[in-house]
């Protein structure tokens, strides 16, 4: 005999997850997360010329610009929605010194970008590093004395190079260095200095990472550093609680904004910070990160647009305000149907 539509076969579930993702019009109903180029910093490198672009070639796809170049690739992240873009120049080696003096240049090459934007671009956020890296002899982020990272003597040439970027015309300053009381000394200059509104984003989770190799050969650091870690004054990457304080002491010391670097490895850090603190969370999506998803699909083993969103929802659903990224400019097109 037929069994009738109505009789049981089995024990079913009740509650049936699959239901929701049946249609494109249920899963984008009850999406928890959600992408939009409001959520990108651009990453740009400065190198020294003119009408000049290089190729970086362990970045496929990433160049470095010269100042005068910058208000085109600058106009198109805003046109497509790119709220800000952050700042790295590659100095050229006969301007940097023990003591990264380039640094606080008003003519060095960040701020000659920095004017070049704003000429152009007065609406768009420019967002500048505050290390020595980039101007220092020894390739580290500070300045160095018997071997050793000082860091009160780089803490008062920070201050020095955050307010000739303010006076360029800089928006929001990103000290990266890691030097213990930092933020409160720079809250302390640029307030004293009539910059009251200027932003402070501090990298206050910066561990010592692997993933940073791309970067140092994007703005010629990795060859004066000379096989030396930056262990002393970057964090341990085992470390968890200690990411906490440095964000605590940071916040207290006048933060407006916090960033974890690198970003993929550490998406427990990005939610624990967020979780216990709520302030704005941002996520630096480092060179290696960026390098490894553009190699590997650019060998035919990944889908490059996939793998680029996924791990941008990635550092949404940590928590995370805003991401920095390489992918800025490709995955708003994507965003933007183009």
């Amino acid at each position: 005999m037929a069994r009738g539509p109505s009789t049981p076969v089995g024990v079913f579930p009740q509650t049936r997850m699959r239901r929701n993702r049946r249609w494109d019009w249920s899963r984008r109903m009850v999406r928890e997360n959600l992408l939009s180029p409001d959520d990108f910093i651009w990453p740009i490198f400065v190198c020294d010329g003119k009408d000049r672009t290089e190729e970086i070639p362990t970045m496929p796809g990433v160049i470095r610009y010269s100042p005068d170049r910058l208000p085109a690739a600058v106009g198109e992240a805003k046109a497509l929605g790119i709220p800000s873009v952050a700042l790295f120049p590659a100095t050229p080696a006969e301007l940097k010194t023990p003591d990264g003096a380039e640094a606080w240049n008003p003519d060095n090459l960040v701020c000659q970008a920095i004017r070049a934007i704003k000429d152009a671009h007065p609406d768009i956020g420019v967002m500048c590093d505050v290390a020595l890296d980039p101007f220092n002899s020894d390739g580290h982020d500070g300045i160095v004395r018997d071997g050793h990272v000082v860091n009160d003597e780089t803490i008062e040439a920070l201050c020095r190079q955050a307010l000739v970027q303010v006076e360029a015309g800089c928006d929001i300053i990103a000290p990266s260095d890691m030097m213990d009381g930092r933020i409160g000394a720079l809250r302390k200059a640029l307030d004293a200095n009539g910059h009251d509104r200027v932003l402070l984003m501090s990298y206050a989770a910066k561990f010592s990472s692997g993933f940073y190799g791309p970067f140092r050969d994007a703005i010629d650091s990795a060859g004066f550093l000379k096989g030396e870690s930056k262990d002393t004054y970057q964090m341990d990457p085992a470390n968890s609680d200690e990411a906490l304080r440095e964000v605590a002491l940071d916040i207290d010391e006048g933060a407006d904004m916090i960033m974890v670097k690198p970003g993929l490895a550490y998406l427990d850090i990005i939610q624990r910070v967020k979780s216990q603190f709520g302030i704005p969370t941002f996520a630096y999506n480092v060179s290696g990160e960026y390098a490894m998803l553009r190699f590997a699909a650019d060998n035919g083993a990944l889908d490059y647009e996939r793998v680029m969103m996924e791990t941008l929802m990635a550092f949404k659903r940590a928590g995370c305000s805003g991401v920095l990224t390489y992918f800025a400019i490709d995955a708003a097109r994507l965003l933007n149907g183009e």
